[in-house]
């Protein structure tokens, strides 16, 4: 793993509070006000701007590590960060390119601003390649955005909605807008988050009434489709590395509830410690075998986005691969470690019956298993023939 300390900015006690807090915020289906309030008084919300904008430097492998870190305190607090975290890396992304597009957004987190993910939109499986949400050019250069996002994570807090929509009145044909609006009477957010896990992300529907957002927050006019713009590959790579980080810290959470049920549970049988038991060794074991898996891959794919690095036609498939797996073994992970622990972990009082519940929301962010499977077998073996 990377070599910084990631307790100075995550210390072991505000780690602590934030846990101490996520049973509740799932219980009462509310948004965690008190973790952002002090996750921004640490910093948190800059940790990926440069230190000369005010923020921690930091690069995505670094924040990968906190954002696992995070994850195993509150899943649902880690994953509502995330969204805010995958603009200012989109930020550091470009910069890091020669594209200062986004330097508001670096300087608006470090002044304590929220920015939320508005791309998702129900039935959408073209994701950042197509929207059903309307684009209208206005007279200055601004736009004036009509549609509805789901998923709208930070909802009760966000201060700017990074966001995309169709504008199909363009001369040179249809263009892919994507813009910040910030929030006003034109953007309805819904109370309508309530849902089996992941239920402090309070990702509540975003109704759109002709949002504008000024020319200056205009940040890009794509032709609809996949290609490899800087923005496109920005977005799309900090938000799987974050996910995959998340989810991570999800799995290493269940790891260690269940070598700590295996060490205090005794068997009646043997009357020995179920650690002792060649069966929840076992499985353990594999849990282990699964979770050590994740945390050399997130680290290389991690440093290479920081990296510049040029994987060229492949960029896509090792990003939505490393996501599908780390889902896929922290799916697996909480059921073993379910099982470990026994019936009680099926209480909803035990934390591992809400990591059962949080981990569920990971098949459902892009790329989704059928997209990850099909952008690895089109980087393999060329695109389905016509």
């Amino acid at each position: 793993m990377t070599s910084f300390d990631p307790t100075a900015i995550l210390p072991g006690d505000l780690l602590e509070r934030i846990r101490s807090r996520a049973a509740t915020v799932d219980a009462e289906n509310t948004f965690p006000d008190e973790d952002l309030a002090e996750l921004r008084d640490a910093g948190y919300l800059a940790i990926l701007v440069p230190h000369e904008l005010g923020g921690s430097g930091l690069g995505l492998a670094e924040a990968s590590v906190l954002q696992q870190r995070l994850a195993t305190a509150a899943p649902a607090t880690a994953l509502a960060i995330n969204m805010h975290l995958v603009w200012t890396g989109v930020a550091k992304v470009l910069a890091d390119r020669g594209i200062d597009t986004l330097r508001f957004v670096q300087e608006g987190a470090v002044a304590g601003e929220v920015f939320a993910f508005g791309i998702s939109e129900a039935g959408n499986d073209l994701v950042l390649f197509g929207s059903d949400t309307e684009a209208s050019p206005l007279a200055d250069g601004g736009y004036a955005f009509t549609g509805t996002k789901i998923f709208t994570s930070l909802a009760p807090v966000w201060t700017q909605l990074g966001l995309h929509g169709l504008d199909t009145t363009s001369p040179d044909g249809p263009r892919m807008v994507y813009a910040f609006v910030p929030r006003t009477d034109a953007v309805v957010t819904r109370d309508d988050w309530d849902t089996v896990g992941m239920r402090g992300t309070q990702s509540r529907t975003t109704r759109l009434q002709g949002a504008v957002a000024p020319a200056d927050r205009v940040v890009r006019r794509l032709a609809p489709g996949p290609q490899p713009d800087p923005l496109v590959f920005g977005i799309f790579s900090v938000f799987e590395v974050l996910l995959a980080s998340v989810y991570t810290g999800v799995a290493r959470r269940a790891l260690d509830l269940a070598v700590e049920a295996a060490r205090s549970r005794t068997s009646k049988r043997t009357g020995a410690p179920y650690s002792q038991d060649p069966d929840i060794r076992w499985r353990v074991a594999e849990m282990a075998l699964a979770y050590d898996g994740l945390l050399p891959q997130l680290e290389s794919i991690a440093h290479d986005v920081d990296g510049v690095v040029d994987h060229g036609a492949l960029w896509f498939a090792k990003l939505s691969g490393l996501k599908h797996r780390a889902v896929t073994a922290a799916k697996t992970i909480v059921d073993e470690a379910m099982l470990v622990a026994g019936g009680s972990s099926y209480f909803t009082r035990n934390e591992l019956s809400r990591l059962y519940r949080d981990v569920l929301a990971g098949v459902f962010h892009p790329s989704d298993p059928e997209s990850a499977h099909s952008t690895v077998a089109s980087a393999w073996l060329g695109p389905l023939e016509a």
